[in-house]
């Protein structure tokens, strides 16, 4: 007997195996504009509120601008002025050219290109390239999640004392996550927001979460790769993100792989819940 066929399910795999093939085309591109510069020559300013940006950062935002936004579709990007007639469209491409732009600048190899496709305010697919270690990650909800092509998924937590939560090695770096010096799982501070999703996503790691807000281009394709690989991902509120809205910002994210959500969430609010006693 025969099985019976979706085309209607067929055809959505089918446009977004297109996405994801626009998405891989568009990192390829960008990480040739990297062969252009390098760390201790690049020029590099400061914007008002302080961060640095380089003429990577734009080099690679003018080149993903150019590939990326077809007909209909909106654009919001780190590096481009915010033009919200994004906001009346479905499909929006959320890019930041340079996620980790102090990780290049200190050639620490923790900074990718970062590429999310927003349908209807959902990540629907993303893609993450590091060309430092030479890591491309690419998924969507249709598909799964590669890394260099080969699929792969968010692991399976056995208990918190094998578990690797990814800190912000900024966040780090200021104190912040003191809190968890003596958590039952290993804490590994690394670079640019971005990637550290796409490792959860991928099965390098179980968790990553921060409570200092986050433009959406920072966020947007980690988010989309980690769903993409069956996990979690929530804003501190505990929804799911929407992304495209007028004010591009979250107040924080928390993304689990599936088989650590309950174990971490319950870790977090038992934390959570000691440091209300504490403070009375």
């Amino acid at each position: 007997m025969e099985a019976k066929t979706n085309p209607k399910a067929e055809a959505s795999v089918a446009a977004r195996q297109e996405d994801l093939r626009r998405i891989a085309r568009a990192l390829e591109a960008a990480a040739e504009v990297c062969g252009s510069f390098s760390a201790g020559t690049v020029a590099v300013e400061f914007k008002d509120e302080g961060g640095p940006v380089t003429a990577l950062d734009r080099g690679i935002n003018e080149r993903l601008l150019q590939l990326l936004p077809g007909d209909g579709e909106g654009w919001l990007s780190e590096e481009s002025a915010d033009d919200q007639s994004r906001l009346q469209k479905s499909r929006v491409w959320v890019v930041d050219p340079l996620d980790g732009t102090h990780e290049f600048l200190a050639g620490i190899p923790e900074w990718c290109i970062s590429i999310a496709l927003v349908e209807d305010g959902r990540a629907v697919a993303g893609g993450i390239c590091n060309p430092t270690t030479g890591e491309t990650f690419l998924g969507s909800r249709e598909t799964g999640v590669t890394l260099n092509g080969k699929p792969v998924r968010a692991r399976a937590c056995r208990g918190l004392e094998s578990a690797v939560v990814l800190a912000s090695r900024s966040e780090t770096k200021r104190g912040e996550w003191e809190r968890f010096r003596n958590a039952p799982f290993e804490v590994r501070p690394v670079g640019s927001v971005a990637y550290k999703l796409a490792c959860v996503a991928a099965g390098l790691a179980d968790a990553t979460w921060t409570f200092v807000p986050k433009h959406e281009w920072d966020v947007a394709a980690g988010a989309a790769l980690v769903l993409a690989s069956g996990g979690v991902v929530k804003t501190l509120e505990g929804a799911p993100p929407v992304f495209n809205r007028p004010n591009p910002w979250l107040d924080g994210l928390l993304a689990y792989s599936a088989g650590s959500q309950k174990q971490l969430e319950s870790f977090l609010a038992e934390r959570r819940k000691r440091g209300e006693e504490g403070a009375r």
